[in-house]
Formats: structure tokens, C-alpha cells, sequence
């Protein structure tokens, strides 16, 4: 058999193998899409049958290949280093992805910002992570519907924020304006009592993964209890509350939070909204 013709066979062979591979994973998907029901345990168990099909056809290719890989030693480095300079942003991507699923810093489910980017990551592909987007136009880290492509190179040089690797829940803050006139110490006790409301409900959960991350990280445990700060603006007095909630009920969280608040306001005859006013007078 001449050289052509032995790297036609091994061409075949290799188209053959990764059909086969390719079907067989293919099928192991739809089995685990139909019989497992559970969101986050499909999604793991489709990309280890995913992983696995890679390996072993990158595995039977290679050996099918052996035979030659003594030949074409010199061509295939010299190939080799040209692709390398052509395709180095490929090759940081798959760097990247390796890096991602080996140092874990977000997995699917997380919610992240990765370079000015927002979402939670629903996909993690060898080139790309898939993340479907929050923020943007849209307010209070709620869903815009669109899907991000972010290429998996970025990891090593773009800041990333994870809000749910380990702690799950992030600060918050509400403002309100009352006037001079009002009782602000009344309006700063209906604010800590409807945020002590909210917050209470995960309290225990909070305390137990800090506690957890101080064994990990040099985390000091602060004040965990919602706070109220005081100012005094331009029109009135400014009450900043400030309460932790979890990364994805932020915008509910406020929803109950401040209908809980109008409510007691408007119950109270000595505390007033305030907003900016203009006097115009005519001399």
C-alpha cells in the first residue's frame, strides 16, 4: 500500500470514528434528556457524555494515526507553529476553557459579570460560555432576554465577578427622601422593620456560608442586620437603607420592601415625602 493510499484509509478511518461517536453521544443525550428530569442534573450528565465522546475519539484518531505521525513529524510542526500564530485566539479560548472547567471560578447556574457583562452562565463550550443576559436597559439585574457569546480567552484578562460562588446573596440598597418637617426617626424604624422583614427570612443561610468562606478566605464577618444611614440633602433628610437579599430576588425584594414602606407612610401623619421644589419669584 503506497502513501496515498494509507492516508486515505486513515482519513476514512477517522471520518468513521467520529460519525460513530458522534451518534452514539448523540443518543446518550436524548436518553438523558427524556428520563431525567431535574434541570441542573441533565445539563452535567450531557456534558460529561459530551467530554467523554470528545476523548475517545481524539483517543482512536491518535492511534489510527501513530503509524504516520514519524513521516510527518517535521510538517506537522511546521504546520503546527504556523497555526499557532494564525489561530492564537483559538487556542487562548481552549486554554481558557480548560482553565474554566478545571479551576472552576463559575459553572452553569452561576451568576457572574465577566467584562463589563452581566448574566447567568447557562453553557460552558470549548470556545465560548453562553450566559443569558441581565441588566443592560433592563433595571435590577433582571433578564433581557438575549444571549451572550463571551470567548473563553477573556477569563485571563477581563475581571470576573461571580454572585454565587459560595455566597449567594449581595448587598442592596433603598433610598428615600423625607422632608425637614418629618419624624425621621419614625421613617428610619418603618424602613429597618420591613427590610429586617425581608432579610430574616435567609438569615441563618447567610451566617452559614460566611462561616463557611472563613475557612476558605480572609473574610471578616461584619454586620449582616439591615442598616439605615442618615444624610441631610438639598430637599429633605436621606435615609439609605441597606439590607442583603439574594442575588436573584433583588428587584422582588425591593418590591416588598417599598410597598411596605408607602403603606406605613401614608398611615403616618408626621412623615412626609420629599422632592426637590423651584421658587420662582418676579421682581
Amino acid at each position: 500500500m503506497n502513501f496515498d493510499s494509507q492516508m486515505v484509509s486513515k482519513i476514512v478511518t477517522s471520518a468513521v470514528v467520529w460519525i460513530v461517536v458522534y451518534l452514539t453521544a448523540l443518543g446518550i443525550v436524548r436518553i438523558i434528556n427524556t428520563t431525567i428530569s431535574d434541570v441542573e442534573t441533565r445539563y452535567r450528565w450531557r456534558k460529561r457524555v459530551y467530554y467523554f465522546a470528545v476523548c475517545i475519539g481524539a483517543a482512536v484518531t491518535a492511534w489510527a494515526w501513530m503509524e504516520r505521525l514519524g513521516a510527518l513529524g517535521t510538517a506537522i510542526g511546521l504546520i503546527g507553529a504556523g497555526l499557532a500564530v494564525a489561530l492564537h485566539q483559538v487556542i487562548l479560548n481552549m486554554i481558557g476553557w480548560l482553565f474554566i472547567v478545571v479551576a472552576k471560578p463559575f459553572e452553569a447556574g452561576h451568576r457572574i459579570e465577566w467584562g463589563g457583562i452581566k448574566g447567568d452562565v447557562i453553557d460552558v463550550r470549548v470556545f465560548h460560555t453562553l450566559m443569558l443576559e441581565i441588566g443592560n436597559w433592563v433595571d435590577a439585574d433582571q433578564s433581557t432576554g438575549r444571549i451572550v457569546y463571551c470567548p473563553n480567552g477573556n477569563v485571563f484578562s477581563q475581571p470576573l465577578h461571580n454572585y454565587s460562588r459560595d455566597f449567594e446573596f449581595i448587598w442592596n440598597e433603598i433610598k428615600v427622601l423625607v422632608t425637614y418637617e418629618s419624624d425621621w426617626k419614625k421613617a428610619k424604624a418603618i424602613l429597618l422593620k420591613h427590610a429586617r422583614k425581608e432579610a430574616g427570612a435567609h438569615q441563618a443561610i447567610v451566617e452559614q456560608r460566611l462561616q463557611r468562606m472563613s475557612k476558605r478566605y480572609m473574610i471578616r464577618q461584619g454586620k449582616l442586620t439591615p442598616i439605615v444611614y442618615v444624610t441631610i440633602a438639598d430637599s429633605g433628610v436621606e435615609l439609605t437603607l441597606r439590607y442583603m437579599t439574594d442575588a436573584w430576588q433583588r428587584r422582588t425584594g425591593a418590591d416588598e420592601i417599598s410597598r411596605g414602606i408607602l403603606e406605613d407612610f401614608a398611615a403616618e401623619k408626621n412623615v412626609d415625602f420629599a422632592y426637590p421644589t423651584y421658587r420662582i419669584t418676579k421682581q
